[in-house]
């Protein structure tokens, strides 16, 4: 990756990869605020705020983390843990008659408690002991269940799957040519053609969305209102949720250390020490800052390198762009409007192409490792654990302690817990990637 210049931000190609990382961002931010809003019964004005305040800290956390933390191009995105860990607690709430508001008030100051500690466990070296756990088997496991749990979701999405069981048939015609034309792009397409094939794919696909289903389009923002304290709820105190929140953030640390070292083989490059312990700061300065807006806590998102890998545009100026028009939808509402018109389908079929470059990551972390068929166990048991839980429905785990339910209903986490502990619990041989545990 190039160094950064100011003269070159400025360049007409690189406001057009801008583009293209700002559709990106949005369509994976616009759903979690929305989602949030719903399960803590906000008003529909109260939702658009917490759209708006998305969009404009989602671009902030990108231009910190991309200037002053890991200095890579990588989304800083609202968490997908921290999204599901939330959900879980205000649908567990529900079912115990507590409001939505205590709830809201008691995941405030958890959140904040738990931004706080990471900051100071990031300064002490919590980064250097855990990247010594993600070996490349752990990451490849990583890899490969979060392109599970990512294409999972993608998919539900680009079918029109609807919570009563049923698939959208004009919605997946649509998104399997959307598909097809960007995959044809990516494969096909020379020079410019093939780097931009996610921004023609998307809006090619808009468009005809627009075309054939006037009456589909997605939910338009509200007026402007970025400051609103504590808007889930008024701060309270409860150790059950505090402990959680603190286990979440001590989890959600994982993925910096994952999303860094997953990005370094494509950037052909080691990221200093002191980059990691930037990048915890300022996800954790945003896990404070998300506590008193009511938004999803932050942290680096994987993801990105599916994007980067099948653009091939590595350089940071388009994400500097894309960040800064990011924050231009949060702060104009005409804008936030216009792009909140985006049909979720069309937005997720281009990210289910994206994200199959996560399986080429994987692939790339397990080369040139040999498994035995002993050493397969370090992982074929966190990989099948934690795709069993996946497509378990949310409803089996209705009956674990709410302590503990965000975890142990959670695959993408078991897979990785189980995996740190397997490949770290025993000394496997360096020649064959892990061929038998030592005696």
């Amino acid at each position: 990756m190039t160094n950064l210049r100011i003269g070159t931000i400025f360049q007409a190609g690189h406001f057009i990869g801008g583009v293209q990382w700002l559709l990106f961002m949005f369509a994976n931010t616009v759903v979690i605020p929305i989602s949030i809003g719903e399960a803590f019964g906000l008003p529909a004005a109260n939702v658009s705020a917490l759209v708006e305040r998305s969009f404009i800290i989602t671009g902030a956390a990108c231009l910190l983390q991309a200037l002053w933390g890991h200095r890579l191009p990588l989304m800083e995105g609202q968490s997908g843990l921290w999204w599901g860990v939330m959900l879980i607690l205000a649908s567990a709430a529900g079912a115990s008659g507590e409001s939505a508001a205590q709830l809201g008030g008691e995941l405030a100051v958890g959140i904040i408690v738990s931004g706080v500690l990471m900051a100071v466990l990031g300064f002490l070296g919590l980064g250097r002991i855990l990247r010594q756990w993600f070996s490349p088997v752990v990451m490849g496991t990583y890899l490969f269940l979060l392109a599970c749990q990512l294409s999972a979701t993608f998919f539900k999405g680009m079918v029109g799957w609807s919570q009563g069981g049923t698939v959208d048939i004009g919605t997946s015609i649509l998104s399997l040519a959307v598909i097809v034309l960007v995959m044809w792009l990516l494969l096909k397409g020379k020079g410019k053609v093939s780097q931009f094939a996610i921004l023609i794919g998307i809006s090619a696909g808009w468009a005809a969305h627009a075309l054939l289903f006037p009456g589909k389009t997605g939910a338009a923002a509200g007026g402007f209102h970025f400051i609103e304290w504590f808007p889930l709820g008024k701060p309270a105190f409860n150790i059950g949720i505090m402990v959680t929140c603190v286990l979440t953030g001590f989890l959600n640390t994982t993925n910096t250390i994952s999303s860094i070292k997953a990005a370094e083989p494509l950037f052909e490059r080691q990221v200093p020490e002191f980059r990691y312990a930037f990048s915890f700061f300022w996800s954790s300065i945003l896990a404070v800052v998300s506590g008193l807006l009511g938004l999803v806590p932050y942290a680096p998102y994987t993801s990105s390198i599916g994007f980067l890998r099948s653009t091939r545009i590595l350089d940071r100026a388009p994400f500097i762009w894309g960040a800064l028009l990011f924050m231009a939808l949060g702060f104009v509402p005409p804008l936030s409007r216009f792009f909140s018109t985006m049909p979720v389908s069309v937005g997720d079929a281009v990210l289910f192409v994206a994200y199959m470059q996560l399986f080429g990551s994987a692939l790339q972390q397990l080369e040139g490792i040999r498994f035995s068929y002993q050493s397969i166990y370090r992982i074929a048991v966190p990989l099948m654990t934690g795709l069993c839980i996946m497509i378990m429905p949310p409803a089996a785990f209705a009956s674990l302690p709410v302590l503990v339910r965000p975890l142990l209903a959670n695959g993408l986490l078991i897979g990785i817990l189980l995996s740190v502990v397997i490949n770290n619990a025993f000394r496997w041989s360096d020649e064959e990637g892990g061929g038998t545990p030592a005696r």
